[in-house]
């Protein structure tokens, strides 16, 4: 339970400049991809979030030297001195990419025993397709209650995924980067932040083809240099943010990010009437009206990212008209709504659909974060709202958002921390 709220005073348009951080989706899998190496690299743009601490914990507890430093957003990592491939629970409950840790070590040590992860409850996250990856490149994996198992040298091999998977895929890419032989990875997912996973072991030395589409192929290498690599703008936080300045009708310059990575939200701002203006790397939305409905379907990238369907099914509250919003990757992704009803919105939910009648005023109300983007949402929703919303357990904010309040509060809001 955290001991602190955020209080929410809304109905203000954000407006301004702010800089987008550094990826925390492809941070939380470059981060133990630097394990493969077998020299000291260094990482850049690795933003200030609780997920990155949590992996600096856990580097250090199997013997790898880490030192980052927050303000420059740089990280050195030195894996020469490893010395174990067991991860506990105690470590791997405080967030879910910690399964990343199997693909790596097995790639480093030809042996990995890491509890399942925690993270949020959004859903069932099958963990079939990483294991069955893991056998097809000739590992064996037990599953021994909470904890998975795996050892042997990986062998090249083709893999074929039976769904679309984003950590499945890179978990096996990070066990074959170093595998003997080549392998194939088929039906990959496609994001940027497995994109920027394969370029950083390229950076190494490594030989990744394809990332990016649904055909990946490796070539084992038998070892990887020393690198400086900066990971790419976080995508979701680049979306969040630009959902923040439709949904208050204000004027907001995002800058550092990706302006590609954003075309699924962008399109759906547009058909809501919200203005949108790229340049190389930078993103201006600005909007002074209301925004008319929409329907949105989540999808693998390129569609619409799951991650975003909370902060958007938050502004589609205040759609004029009615919007039906289809989440197609995570069961749970809902938890946010009924919240978000506490403040005024009308929504129907039906299993994975939910029907958004949109309201003329949301009013602030007392609300908790289930998720890291639920939180998201609800921050979306305090700073559309009349009066002042109160979030509880925000701390699930600060796993993936690098100090939300503070580039909030630049942008004109008001939003604080209370001790409860």
């Amino acid at each position: 339970m955290d001991d602190y709220k955020l209080l929410i005073s809304g109905d203000r348009p954000l407006m301004g400049e702010i800089r987008v951080s550094g990826g925390k989706n492809t941070s939380v899998a470059v981060i133990p991809a630097a394990l493969l190496c077998d020299e000291p690299c260094q990482l850049e743009n690795i933003p200030d979030i609780e997920d990155v601490h949590v992996l600096i914990d856990i580097l250090r507890m199997l013997g790898a030297k880490v030192d980052y430093d927050p303000a420059t957003k740089r990280m050195n990592i030195d894996p020469t001195t490893l010395s174990g491939f067991t991860v506990p629970y105690s470590y791997t409950q405080r967030m879910r990419a910690s399964y990343y840790l199997i693909g790596a070590l097995l790639g480093r040590t030809g042996e990995a025993e890491v509890a399942y992860p925690g993270g949020c409850s959004i859903g069932n996250r099958p963990f079939d397709q990483h294991i069955k990856g893991f056998r097809a490149l000739g590992t064996e994996v037990e599953e021994r209650g909470a904890v998975i198992h795996a050892r042997g040298r990986a062998i090249g091999s083709g893999v074929f995924f039976d769904r679309i998977t984003v950590g499945g895929t890179i978990n096996v890419m990070l066990a074959a980067a170093k595998a003997e032989g080549s392998t194939i990875l088929y039906n990959a997912a496609r994001e940027p932040h497995i994109v920027d996973v394969a370029n950083f072991i390229n950076s190494m030395g490594g030989s990744i083809k394809g990332a990016g589409t649904d055909t990946i192929r490796i070539r084992g290498v038998s070892r990887l240099h020393a690198s400086n690599y900066a990971v790419i703008p976080d995508q979701i936080e680049t979306g969040t943010l630009m959902i923040a300045a439709a949904a208050t009708r204000g004027d907001v310059t995002i800058r550092g990010c990706i302006p590609t990575h954003m075309e699924s939200l962008t399109a759906k701002l547009l058909e809501m009437g919200v203005g949108v203006k790229e340049s190389d790397d930078s993103i201006r939305v600005h909007t002074f009206r209301g925004q008319r409905a929409v329907n949105v379907k989540t999808q693998e990238y390129p569609g619409f990212p799951t991650d975003l369907q909370q902060p958007m099914s938050a502004m589609l509250t205040m759609a004029k008209g009615t919007s039906v919003v289809n989440e197609t990757i995570f069961e749970n992704r809902f938890k946010h709504l009924p919240e978000i009803a506490r403040m005024g919105a009308h929504i129907r939910i039906l299993e994975q659909t939910a029907i958004i009648d949109g309201v003329s005023e949301l009013f602030g109300a007392p609300v908790t974060a289930t998720d890291l983007r639920a939180g998201a949402a609800l921050v979306v929703a305090g700073l559309m709202a009349k009066g002042t919303t109160e979030i509880y357990e925000p701390g699930y904010i600060t796993r993936g958002y690098e100090r939300l309040e503070e580039k909030l509060r630049s942008l004109g809001a008001d939003i604080r921390r209370e001790r409860i």
